[in-house]
């Protein structure tokens, strides 16, 4: 009874579950209906993805901080994650490729400028680690440049390129998954210190009531199974839908899936900022961001040699390789003195929907 009160106290939008059945019953029952299919399994998802970000919270009690904050950043990617191998298997590429910009730009942005805002109405400044926001952004610009060699070669040198981007990419992915295992023991083991703020206590008070580790895991367990459900409704019917919509592929994948997606890192580093625990929720925002770009991307590239109807390439639309520079400089420029403000996350969120707008206005 106390975990139940917990969960709907630091879940108020698990009421949403309602959305599961609901979109399983008309994804069956009513086939020529896409477009209710469509919105009812992004309004499932994320009550999950949220419900999983609180499972992995409860289980980084445990563990502190940088532990935590990775744990909360890996399981919170883990609906972004499978709705693009949904969509990869498929043969939906450019709906993976948006979903991968889409993350990147939103997690950068949106959900850390809505936790600067955030926190930022309850604490005049909030600080944190400065080694540790550069270096994860200084991989967020190794992950920019793997995206942007390859796709500005493929849009000069033309098709002759395109063939070529397959095997390119092969190799950078794996250069990327080894850049991104050497920044686990960087900031989980040599460095962790950098990564982590708060006593005990502290951890204690921001995770309130306890969960035993079999009831984490649980949950984690039986939400990622409701989360790959849902999500194979989402990609059956997001291409109905966004021509019922009039949305173009890509802002469905940069803007609709991405939010969906990010549920879960919302609320964690929202939650997080407004108790001003900042290197926690910098790691769930900016470690998201890093994991997407240096572990999420190569690892699909490597799967869609095997699962895909054709092979993923880093080789992305101009307007996605544009998004993906901009939200790394500007995230960069605003992390490099350690301070945030309530105004620092309005900055940020400015900058996301000028993008979002951006995206709506490209043709499709």
């Amino acid at each position: 009874m106390k975990t139940l009160r917990s969960v709907l106290a630091e879940a108020p939008l698990v009421w949403l579950l309602i959305a599961v059945p609901v979109t399983a019953v008309v994804h069956h029952v009513l086939p020529n209906a896409a477009l209710l299919g469509f919105v009812l399994a992004c309004v499932a998802i994320i009550p999950l993805a949220g419900l999983l970000g609180l499972a992995t919270e409860k289980l980084a009690a445990r563990v502190g901080d940088a532990i935590g904050g990775f744990l909360n950043a890996t399981l919170g990617n883990a609906a972004e994650l499978i709705i693009a191998l949904v969509a990869l298997r498929a043969g939906m590429l450019d709906i993976v490729k948006a979903s991968i910009t889409g993350s990147i730009i939103g997690n950068l942005l949106l959900v850390m400028g809505a936790a600067f805002l955030a926190g930022g109405l309850r604490y005049p400044v909030q600080t944190f680690a400065t080694i540790g926001a550069r270096a994860q952004v200084g991989m967020m610009a190794l992950a920019a440049m793997a995206i942007l060699v390859p796709s500005i070669v493929a849009t000069v040198g033309g098709g002759k390129f395109v063939a070529q981007s397959v095997n390119f990419s092969i190799v950078v992915s794996v250069v990327l998954l080894g850049v991104y295992l050497l920044s686990l023991v960087f900031s989980l083991r040599t460095h962790a210190h950098l990564f982590s703020g708060g006593s005990a206590g502290d951890a204690e008070e921001a995770h309130g009531a306890s969960w035993s580790m079999s009831l984490a895991v649980g949950v984690m367990v039986a939400v990622t199974l409701l989360i790959i459900w849902m999500s194979e409704i989402l990609v059956a019917t997001v291409e109905h839908a966004s021509q019922a919509l009039g949305l173009t592929n890509l802002f469905v994948g940069v803007v609709v899936v991405a939010v969906v997606g990010n549920a879960a890192e919302h609320s964690t580093a929202v939650l997080m900022a407004m108790r001003n625990r900042m290197e926690i929720a910098l790691s769930v925002a900016v470690g998201s961001t890093t994991q997407i770009a240096l572990f999420v991307a190569p690892l699909l590239v490597l799967l869609s040699l095997v699962m895909a109807p054709a092979p993923l390439s880093f080789a992305f639309a101009p307007v996605e390789v544009f998004l993906v520079l901009m939200a790394t400089f500007v995230a960069s420029i605003l992390l490099v003195d350690g301070k945030s403000t309530w105004f620092t996350g309005v900055q940020l969120l400015a900058v996301y929907l000028v993008m979002a707008i951006t995206v709506f206005g490209v043709p499709a």
